[in-house]
Protein backbone atom coordinates (compact mmCIF):
# COMPACT_ATOMS: atom_id res chain seq x y z
CA UNK A 1 0.00 0.00 0.00
CA UNK A 2 1.06 3.60 -0.52
CA UNK A 3 2.90 5.30 2.35
CA UNK A 4 0.97 8.49 1.64
CA UNK A 5 -2.27 6.70 2.57
CA UNK A 6 -1.07 6.01 6.09
CA UNK A 7 0.51 9.47 6.42
CA UNK A 8 -2.86 10.97 5.58
CA UNK A 9 -4.56 8.80 8.18
CA UNK A 10 -2.10 9.96 10.85
CA UNK A 11 -2.78 13.55 9.82
CA UNK A 12 -6.53 13.01 10.22
CA UNK A 13 -6.00 11.57 13.68
CA UNK A 14 -3.68 14.37 14.80
CA UNK A 15 -5.95 17.16 13.56
CA UNK A 16 -8.96 15.47 15.12
CA UNK A 17 -7.12 15.57 18.46
CA UNK A 18 -6.35 19.24 17.86
CA UNK A 19 -10.06 19.82 17.28
CA UNK A 20 -10.84 18.01 20.56
CA UNK A 21 -8.45 20.22 22.54
CA UNK A 22 -9.68 23.42 20.88
CA UNK A 23 -13.35 22.55 21.45
CA UNK A 24 -12.66 21.86 25.13
CA UNK A 25 -10.99 25.28 25.45
CA UNK A 26 -14.02 26.97 23.90
CA UNK A 27 -16.38 24.99 26.14
CA UNK A 28 -14.53 26.31 29.21
CA UNK A 29 -14.35 29.93 28.10
CA UNK A 30 -16.34 30.97 31.21
CA UNK A 31 -14.97 28.39 33.65
CA UNK A 32 -13.44 30.07 36.73
CA UNK A 33 -9.68 29.48 36.92
CA UNK A 34 -9.56 27.38 33.72
CA UNK A 35 -6.21 27.26 31.88
CA UNK A 36 -6.23 26.74 28.12
CA UNK A 37 -4.47 23.76 26.51
CA UNK A 38 -2.38 23.81 23.33
CA UNK A 39 -1.45 20.93 21.02
CA UNK A 40 2.08 20.31 19.75
CA UNK A 41 2.64 18.09 16.68
CA UNK A 42 5.78 16.15 15.75
CA UNK A 43 6.68 14.01 12.76
CA UNK A 44 6.94 10.26 13.17
CA UNK A 45 9.79 7.96 12.13
CA UNK A 46 11.06 8.38 8.60
CA UNK A 47 11.81 5.47 6.26
CA UNK A 48 15.42 5.46 5.05
CA UNK A 49 15.60 5.26 1.26
CA UNK A 50 19.32 5.95 0.98
CA UNK A 51 21.86 6.53 3.73
CA UNK A 52 24.26 9.46 3.79
CA UNK A 53 27.52 8.97 1.89
CA UNK A 54 30.89 10.31 2.97
CA UNK A 55 32.93 12.45 0.57
CA UNK A 56 35.46 10.47 -1.52
CA UNK A 57 38.58 11.70 -3.32
CA UNK A 58 36.83 11.42 -6.68
CA UNK A 59 33.23 11.90 -5.50
CA UNK A 60 31.42 14.26 -3.15
CA UNK A 61 29.28 13.15 -0.22
CA UNK A 62 25.54 12.50 -0.49
CA UNK A 63 22.73 13.37 1.91
CA UNK A 64 20.38 10.78 3.34
CA UNK A 65 17.11 10.26 1.47
CA UNK A 66 14.15 9.66 3.81
CA UNK A 67 10.39 9.51 3.42
CA UNK A 68 8.31 10.64 6.40
CA UNK A 69 5.62 8.32 7.69
CA UNK A 70 3.17 10.84 9.08
CA UNK A 71 2.51 13.05 12.10
CA UNK A 72 1.71 12.42 15.76
CA UNK A 73 0.52 14.42 18.78
CA UNK A 74 3.73 15.16 20.71
CA UNK A 75 2.24 17.06 23.67
CA UNK A 76 -0.77 18.91 25.05
CA UNK A 77 0.62 21.83 27.05
CA UNK A 78 -1.34 23.82 29.63
CA UNK A 79 -1.03 27.60 29.42
CA UNK A 80 -0.81 29.02 32.96
CA UNK A 81 -0.89 32.70 31.94
CA UNK A 82 -2.86 34.82 34.43
CA UNK A 83 -6.56 35.15 33.65
CA UNK A 84 -8.52 38.39 34.00
CA UNK A 85 -10.15 39.40 37.28
CA UNK A 86 -13.93 39.20 37.60
CA UNK A 87 -15.35 41.18 40.50
CA UNK A 88 -18.11 39.33 42.38
CA UNK A 89 -18.34 41.24 45.64
CA UNK A 90 -18.56 37.96 47.59
CA UNK A 91 -16.05 37.96 50.47
CA UNK A 92 -15.44 34.20 50.08
CA UNK A 93 -14.37 34.58 46.43
CA UNK A 94 -10.58 34.86 46.28
CA UNK A 95 -8.28 35.42 43.31
CA UNK A 96 -4.54 34.73 43.17
CA UNK A 97 -2.71 37.68 41.64
CA UNK A 98 0.54 36.06 40.54
CA UNK A 99 1.91 32.54 40.81
CA UNK A 100 0.55 29.80 43.02
CA UNK A 101 -2.32 27.39 43.63
CA UNK A 102 -4.82 27.04 46.43
CA UNK A 103 -4.30 23.82 48.39
CA UNK A 104 -7.46 21.75 48.96
CA UNK A 105 -8.21 18.41 50.54
CA UNK A 106 -10.57 16.18 48.54
CA UNK A 107 -11.36 12.69 49.89
CA UNK A 108 -8.08 12.57 51.84
CA UNK A 109 -6.05 13.64 48.78
CA UNK A 110 -4.21 16.94 48.54
CA UNK A 111 -5.06 18.69 45.29
CA UNK A 112 -4.46 22.17 43.87
CA UNK A 113 -6.58 24.76 42.08
CA UNK A 114 -6.61 28.31 40.72
CA UNK A 115 -10.40 28.58 41.02
CA UNK A 116 -11.12 30.61 44.15
CA UNK A 117 -14.94 30.48 44.15
CA UNK A 118 -15.25 29.31 47.76
CA UNK A 119 -18.07 29.03 50.29
CA UNK A 120 -18.49 28.16 53.97
CA UNK A 121 -20.34 24.93 54.75
CA UNK A 122 -22.54 24.15 57.76
CA UNK A 123 -19.46 23.36 59.90
CA UNK A 124 -17.79 26.66 59.07
CA UNK A 125 -15.22 25.08 56.71
CA UNK A 126 -14.11 27.02 53.64
CA UNK A 127 -14.80 24.70 50.69
CA UNK A 128 -14.82 24.63 46.88
CA UNK A 129 -18.13 24.25 44.98
CA UNK A 130 -17.56 20.45 44.99
CA UNK A 131 -16.91 20.30 48.75
CA UNK A 132 -13.10 20.07 48.83
CA UNK A 133 -11.80 21.75 52.01
CA UNK A 134 -9.45 24.71 51.50
CA UNK A 135 -6.20 24.23 53.43
CA UNK A 136 -4.15 26.64 55.54
CA UNK A 137 -2.95 27.25 59.07
CA UNK A 138 -5.47 27.77 61.89
CA UNK A 139 -4.63 30.58 64.32
CA UNK A 140 -4.39 30.23 68.10
CA UNK A 141 -5.34 33.44 69.95
CA UNK A 142 -4.74 35.40 66.77
CA UNK A 143 -1.27 33.92 66.09
CA UNK A 144 -0.59 31.76 63.01
CA UNK A 145 2.13 29.08 63.16
CA UNK A 146 3.21 28.48 59.58
CA UNK A 147 5.49 25.64 60.71
CA UNK A 148 2.45 23.61 61.78
CA UNK A 149 0.80 21.04 59.45
CA UNK A 150 -1.85 22.29 57.06
CA UNK A 151 -5.46 21.95 58.17
CA UNK A 152 -8.97 22.90 57.14
CA UNK A 153 -9.77 26.62 57.15
CA UNK A 154 -12.70 27.19 59.52
CA UNK A 155 -14.70 30.26 60.51
CA UNK A 156 -17.11 29.14 63.24
CA UNK A 157 -19.65 31.94 63.45
CA UNK A 158 -20.76 32.67 67.02
CA UNK A 159 -17.38 31.80 68.49
CA UNK A 160 -16.84 33.58 71.82
CA UNK A 161 -13.48 35.19 72.60
CA UNK A 162 -12.49 35.80 76.19
CA UNK A 163 -12.48 39.34 77.59
CA UNK A 164 -9.25 41.28 77.84
CA UNK A 165 -8.47 43.15 81.05
CA UNK A 166 -7.28 46.72 80.67
CA UNK A 167 -3.60 46.99 81.52
CA UNK A 168 -2.67 50.13 79.59
CA UNK A 169 -4.26 53.55 79.27
CA UNK A 170 -2.88 56.43 77.19
CA UNK A 171 -3.61 60.04 78.14
CA UNK A 172 -2.49 62.93 75.95
CA UNK A 173 -3.12 66.60 75.29
CA UNK A 174 -2.40 70.01 76.76
CA UNK A 175 -2.93 71.23 80.32
CA UNK A 176 -3.02 75.04 80.17
CA UNK A 177 -0.23 76.76 82.05
CA UNK A 178 -2.47 79.81 82.52
CA UNK A 179 -5.38 77.89 84.10
CA UNK A 180 -7.24 79.60 86.98
CA UNK A 181 -5.70 78.82 90.36
CA UNK A 182 -7.31 76.70 91.71
CA UNK A 183 -9.13 74.76 88.97
CA UNK A 184 -9.76 71.18 87.88
CA UNK A 185 -10.37 69.20 84.67
CA UNK A 186 -12.24 65.87 84.72
CA UNK A 187 -12.11 63.21 82.04
CA UNK A 188 -13.44 59.61 81.97
CA UNK A 189 -12.79 56.43 79.98
CA UNK A 190 -14.28 52.94 80.09
CA UNK A 191 -11.98 50.13 81.25
CA UNK A 192 -12.52 46.38 81.74
CA UNK A 193 -11.57 43.81 84.38
CA UNK A 194 -10.57 40.15 83.85
CA UNK A 195 -14.22 39.04 83.63
CA UNK A 196 -15.08 41.65 81.02
CA UNK A 197 -16.87 43.83 83.55
CA UNK A 198 -16.99 47.47 82.54
CA UNK A 199 -15.80 50.24 84.83
CA UNK A 200 -15.51 53.97 84.43
CA UNK A 201 -12.05 55.33 85.12
CA UNK A 202 -12.09 58.99 86.10
CA UNK A 203 -9.10 61.32 85.76
CA UNK A 204 -9.16 64.60 87.65
CA UNK A 205 -6.39 67.06 86.83
CA UNK A 206 -6.11 69.73 89.56
CA UNK A 207 -4.21 73.00 89.27
CA UNK A 208 -3.20 74.64 92.52
CA UNK A 209 -0.25 76.80 93.59
CA UNK A 210 1.03 76.82 89.99
CA UNK A 211 1.33 73.02 89.66
CA UNK A 212 -0.78 70.18 88.26
CA UNK A 213 -1.71 66.97 90.11
CA UNK A 214 -3.65 63.89 88.99
CA UNK A 215 -6.33 61.84 90.80
CA UNK A 216 -7.35 58.41 89.43
CA UNK A 217 -10.40 56.36 90.45
CA UNK A 218 -11.87 53.19 88.88
CA UNK A 219 -15.41 54.01 90.01
CA UNK A 220 -15.85 50.55 91.54
CA UNK A 221 -14.47 50.94 95.03
CA UNK A 222 -10.87 50.24 94.12
CA UNK A 223 -7.85 51.96 95.65
CA UNK A 224 -7.62 55.45 94.10
CA UNK A 225 -4.55 57.55 93.41
CA UNK A 226 -4.78 61.02 94.91
CA UNK A 227 -2.57 64.05 94.41
CA UNK A 228 -0.03 62.50 92.01
CA UNK A 229 2.26 65.40 91.10
CA UNK A 230 2.92 66.15 87.42
CA UNK A 231 6.18 67.91 86.56
CA UNK A 232 6.91 69.81 83.36
CA UNK A 233 10.06 71.34 81.87
CA UNK A 234 9.61 73.92 79.12
CA UNK A 235 6.09 72.63 78.62
CA UNK A 236 7.12 68.96 78.25
CA UNK A 237 6.18 66.46 80.94
CA UNK A 238 9.10 64.95 82.88
CA UNK A 239 7.39 63.10 85.70
CA UNK A 240 6.20 60.92 87.25
CA UNK A 241 8.10 57.93 85.89
CA UNK A 242 7.95 54.16 86.33
CA UNK A 243 9.84 51.08 85.15
CA UNK A 244 7.93 48.72 82.82
CA UNK A 245 8.21 44.92 82.61
CA UNK A 246 11.15 45.22 80.20
CA UNK A 247 13.12 47.44 82.56
CA UNK A 248 12.58 50.60 80.50
CA UNK A 249 11.80 53.90 82.20
CA UNK A 250 8.50 55.39 81.05
CA UNK A 251 6.72 58.66 81.82
CA UNK A 252 3.51 57.83 83.65
CA UNK A 253 2.54 55.63 86.55
CA UNK A 254 1.47 52.09 87.41
CA UNK A 255 -1.85 51.75 89.17
CA UNK A 256 -3.25 48.66 90.91
CA UNK A 257 -6.81 49.67 91.90
CA UNK A 258 -7.85 46.12 92.91
CA UNK A 259 -4.75 45.39 94.98
CA UNK A 260 -4.25 42.06 93.19
CA UNK A 261 -1.09 42.93 91.27
CA UNK A 262 -3.03 43.61 88.07
CA UNK A 263 -1.28 46.86 87.23
CA UNK A 264 -2.60 49.38 84.75
CA UNK A 265 0.16 51.31 83.00
CA UNK A 266 -1.02 54.90 82.64
CA UNK A 267 1.00 56.53 79.84
CA UNK A 268 1.33 60.29 80.38
CA UNK A 269 4.15 60.95 77.89
CA UNK A 270 1.80 62.85 75.57
CA UNK A 271 0.92 65.55 78.12
CA UNK A 272 2.12 69.13 77.68
CA UNK A 273 1.78 72.36 79.67
CA UNK A 274 1.53 75.33 77.35
CA UNK A 275 -0.43 78.53 77.66
CA UNK A 276 -3.61 78.17 75.67
CA UNK A 277 -6.49 75.77 75.23
CA UNK A 278 -7.29 72.61 77.17
CA UNK A 279 -6.97 69.52 74.95
CA UNK A 280 -6.20 66.78 77.48
CA UNK A 281 -8.08 63.54 76.68
CA UNK A 282 -7.77 59.79 77.27
CA UNK A 283 -6.69 58.44 73.88
CA UNK A 284 -7.00 54.67 74.27
CA UNK A 285 -7.15 51.62 76.50
CA UNK A 286 -6.48 48.01 75.52
CA UNK A 287 -9.25 46.15 77.35
CA UNK A 288 -12.32 44.57 75.75
CA UNK A 289 -15.40 42.63 76.88
CA UNK A 290 -16.20 39.09 75.73
CA UNK A 291 -17.36 39.09 72.11
CA UNK A 292 -18.75 36.86 69.38
CA UNK A 293 -17.62 36.57 65.77
CA UNK A 294 -19.84 38.54 63.43
CA UNK A 295 -18.06 38.88 60.08
CA UNK A 296 -14.70 38.41 58.40
CA UNK A 297 -12.33 39.63 55.71
CA UNK A 298 -9.46 38.04 53.77
CA UNK A 299 -6.24 40.06 53.54
CA UNK A 300 -3.83 40.03 50.56
CA UNK A 301 -1.41 37.90 52.62
CA UNK A 302 -4.11 35.26 53.05
CA UNK A 303 -5.03 36.03 56.66
CA UNK A 304 -8.67 35.35 57.47
CA UNK A 305 -9.49 38.12 59.95
CA UNK A 306 -12.56 37.80 62.17
CA UNK A 307 -14.45 40.93 63.17
CA UNK A 308 -16.04 40.59 66.63
CA UNK A 309 -19.02 42.25 68.26
CA UNK A 310 -16.80 44.42 70.47
CA UNK A 311 -15.15 45.92 67.38
CA UNK A 312 -11.88 44.02 67.78
CA UNK A 313 -10.27 42.11 64.94
CA UNK A 314 -8.39 38.84 65.32
CA UNK A 315 -6.72 36.52 62.83
CA UNK A 316 -8.65 33.25 62.67
CA UNK A 317 -6.58 31.41 60.04
CA UNK A 318 -4.30 31.93 57.06
CA UNK A 319 -4.73 30.46 53.60
CA UNK A 320 -1.79 28.56 52.11
CA UNK A 321 -0.57 28.62 48.51
CA UNK A 322 1.57 26.08 46.69
CA UNK A 323 3.86 26.40 43.70
CA UNK A 324 5.74 23.93 41.51
CA UNK A 325 8.95 23.96 39.50
CA UNK A 326 6.96 22.80 36.46
CA UNK A 327 3.24 23.71 36.74
CA UNK A 328 2.43 22.33 33.22
CA UNK A 329 3.49 18.94 34.61
CA UNK A 330 0.40 18.85 36.86
CA UNK A 331 -2.38 16.40 36.02
CA UNK A 332 -5.91 17.70 35.52
CA UNK A 333 -8.41 15.68 37.58
CA UNK A 334 -11.60 17.63 36.85
CA UNK A 335 -13.52 20.25 38.84
CA UNK A 336 -10.70 22.72 38.04
CA UNK A 337 -8.35 20.69 40.26
CA UNK A 338 -4.80 19.51 39.62
CA UNK A 339 -2.80 16.60 41.01
CA UNK A 340 0.93 16.37 41.67
CA UNK A 341 2.94 14.25 39.18
CA UNK A 342 6.54 13.10 39.04
CA UNK A 343 7.26 15.80 36.44
CA UNK A 344 5.62 18.75 38.19
CA UNK A 345 8.05 18.79 41.11
CA UNK A 346 7.12 18.78 44.77
CA UNK A 347 4.62 21.31 46.09
CA UNK A 348 6.35 24.28 47.74
CA UNK A 349 3.82 25.56 50.29
CA UNK A 350 4.06 29.04 51.77
CA UNK A 351 1.96 32.05 52.71
CA UNK A 352 0.63 34.33 49.93
CA UNK A 353 3.06 37.10 49.02
CA UNK A 354 6.15 35.16 50.13
CA UNK A 355 8.47 32.69 48.45
CA UNK A 356 7.65 33.97 44.96
CA UNK A 357 3.91 33.39 45.43
CA UNK A 358 1.22 35.85 44.42
CA UNK A 359 -1.07 37.83 46.70
CA UNK A 360 -4.81 37.35 47.20
CA UNK A 361 -7.63 39.60 46.10
CA UNK A 362 -10.88 39.07 47.99
CA UNK A 363 -14.22 39.65 46.27
CA UNK A 364 -12.91 38.56 42.85
CA UNK A 365 -12.25 35.35 40.94
CA UNK A 366 -9.83 34.56 38.13
CA UNK A 367 -11.55 34.12 34.78
CA UNK A 368 -10.60 31.57 32.15
CA UNK A 369 -7.52 32.55 30.13
CA UNK A 370 -9.00 31.16 26.89
CA UNK A 371 -8.47 33.56 23.96
CA UNK A 372 -11.53 33.08 21.75
CA UNK A 373 -9.91 34.76 18.75
CA UNK A 374 -6.98 32.33 18.93
CA UNK A 375 -9.24 29.32 19.48
CA UNK A 376 -11.43 30.13 16.47
CA UNK A 377 -8.28 30.50 14.39
CA UNK A 378 -7.13 27.10 15.67
CA UNK A 379 -10.49 25.68 14.60
CA UNK A 380 -9.89 26.90 11.05
CA UNK A 381 -6.32 25.54 11.06
CA UNK A 382 -7.50 22.15 12.33
CA UNK A 383 -10.35 22.02 9.83
CA UNK A 384 -8.12 22.88 6.87
CA UNK A 385 -5.49 20.42 8.05
CA UNK A 386 -8.14 17.71 8.29
CA UNK A 387 -9.42 18.55 4.80
CA UNK A 388 -5.93 18.50 3.32
CA UNK A 389 -5.17 15.08 4.81
CA UNK A 390 -8.54 13.82 3.59
CA UNK A 391 -7.51 14.94 0.10
CA UNK A 392 -4.24 13.02 0.47
CA UNK A 393 -6.21 9.85 1.24
CA UNK A 394 -8.60 10.33 -1.68
CA UNK A 395 -5.69 11.04 -4.04
CA UNK A 396 -3.85 7.94 -2.81
CA UNK A 397 -7.04 5.97 -3.44
CA UNK A 398 -7.17 7.33 -7.00
CA UNK A 399 -3.58 6.21 -7.56
CA UNK A 400 -4.39 2.72 -6.28
CA UNK A 401 -7.43 2.62 -8.53
CA UNK A 402 -5.23 3.41 -11.54
CA UNK A 403 -2.94 0.54 -10.56
CA UNK A 404 -5.89 -1.84 -10.35
CA UNK A 405 -7.10 -0.65 -13.76
CA UNK A 406 -3.76 -1.59 -15.36
CA UNK A 407 -4.96 -5.23 -15.38
CA UNK A 408 -7.90 -4.44 -17.66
Amino acid sequence: MLRSLFSGISGLRAHQQMMDVTSNNIANVNTVGYKAAQTVFADTLSQMMRSAGAPQPELGGTNPAQVGLGVRLAAINTNFVQGSAQSTGRPTDVMISGDGFFVVNSVNEQLYTRAGAFNFDAEGKLVTPTGAAVQGWPAANGVVNQNAPLGDIRLPMGTLIAPTATDAVVISGNLPANAPDPSSITRTIKIYDVTGGQKTMSMVFKFASGAWTLDLDDGAGGTPITGQALTFTNGQITGPTYTDANGATKIGLQWDPTGTGSNIDVDLSGLTEYTGSTTVQPLSQNGAPAATLQSFSINPDGQLVGIFSNGNKQTVAQLALANFNNPPGLEKVGDSLYRFTVNSGLAQVNAPGSGGLGTLQSGSVEMSNVDLAQEFTNLIVAQRGFQANSKVISTSDDVLQELVNLKR
